[in-house]
């Protein structure tokens, strides 16, 4: 009981500040980088704050991987400098015998990590595609600002306003830029609103004039009117008809075997695979020896993540390009860890400990 407890208390120490320290550096860069996606107008600005929540749990379960993987690494390499290693081997205390107090101290973790790709990884997607679409797809007049010029959708149409009222119908020195095939269109008016007319939206434009020019012949038509109605649809947001795999729960997945789909459960469940691997793996890298000063146990392991998560992410295009099943992909890569994993474990407990007893003598001088 005082060995399980003593590596779980260590292990939940590790996790929690390996877990904080990866979560601040990857929301700093998703924070950047969410804020330049909103300056050049990829995602609307007061939605940066939902979509970086989004963001955060789409790759939420890729930081608890890593995050117990380096806290397992972490933690028994301090025991291996303090020697704390050294007391428990010599009490008869293997290092397969860590696995059980490690595996019930990742249990909740692993569990979480099932719960986010299972589940809150589509729905994160979801969320966040319909927030950029909705705000690509918003109307022509919802893009209008006063005191800015702004193109329309189609890049056809330039918009100015010199003034709107607060109610944010009534404008005041409007000026619409249109082109269409030949012929080029400025409008002005002194003043403008919206009007709605069932489910139809008009611009009604007072006082004001237009002036026509054709480009092929250069003939030009000046008119002034006191009234001018403009139709002006809003576009609602739509949703695409084939929608990517990874915005699809996972029942819809199973259910729908394409190629495409397949290769997102081979990712979903590679990933769940790849973070109970890892701790198992990590239980073996961890070995160190006390005596050197340098860790290079971490950069072996991070080393290895790096390369299991590639083969993760390659493993999907496999199955997508129909290079491979994607049962034979779990099996050979997930099962082939696992056993590389058992095998290092085996080998430190058995294999070092056999070639220090089989080692011969040292001779002594005459």
């Amino acid at each position: 009981m005082l060995f399980d407890s003593t590596v779980r208390r260590e292990l939940t120490r590790g996790f929690g500040a390996t877990l904080v320290v990866i979560l601040t550096i990857v929301l700093t860069t998703f924070l950047i980088r969410t804020v330049g996606q909103a300056a050049s107008g990829a995602v609307a600005p007061q939605d940066v704050a939902l979509l970086l929540g989004y963001v955060t749990l789409q790759h939420l379960p890729t930081m608890l991987a890593l995050s117990l993987f380096v806290a397992v690494v972490v933690t028994l390499g301090r025991m291996y400098r303090d020697s704390e290693m050294v007391i428990w081997f010599a009490a008869g205390v293997g290092l397969s015998r860590f696995v059980r107090p490690v595996l019930r101290a990742a249990w909740p973790v692993l569990l979480v990590v099932a719960l986010l790709m299972l589940f809150v990884w589509p729905w994160g997607n979801r969320s966040s595609l319909e927030l950029r679409e909705r705000y690509q797809q918003r109307s022509d007049l919802s893009r209008v600002t006063p005191g800015v010029f702004q193109s329309s959708s189609d890049g056809r149409r330039v918009f100015f306003v010199e003034r709107e009222s607060s109610d944010g119908i009534n404008a005041r020195n409007v000026f619409i830029l249109s082109r269409q095939e030949q012929i080029e269109s400025v409008t002005s008016a002194r003043s403008g609103r919206l009007e709605a007319e069932g489910d139809d939206r008009y611009l009604l434009l007072e006082r004001g004039q237009r002036n026509d020019v054709d480009a092929s012949s250069g003939e030009r038509t000046l008119s002034s009117f006191e009234s001018y109605r403009v139709l002006a649809p809003d576009r609602a947001a739509r949703s695409a008809e084939n929608q990517p795999p990874r915005v699809l729960a996972t029942l819809d997945l199973i259910q729908r075997p394409t190629v495409r789909n397949q290769a997102e459960l081979a990712w979903r469940f590679g990933l769940l695979l790849g973070a109970a691997n890892l701790m198992l793996l990590g239980i073996g890298l961890a070995a160190t020896n006390p005596r050197r000063a340098s860790n290079w146990n971490l950069l072996f392991a991070l080393l290895a993540f790096l390369v299991y998560y590639n083969l993760i992410n390659l493993s999907q295009a496999w199955v997508a390009s129909e290079r491979a099943d994607m049962g034979v992909v779990l099996v050979l890569l997930h099962g082939g860890v696992f056993l590389l994993a058992l095998a290092l474990l085996w080998w430190r407990d058995h294999a070092a400990v056999g070639f220090k007893r089989w080692r011969p003598a040292p001779r002594q001088a005459a």
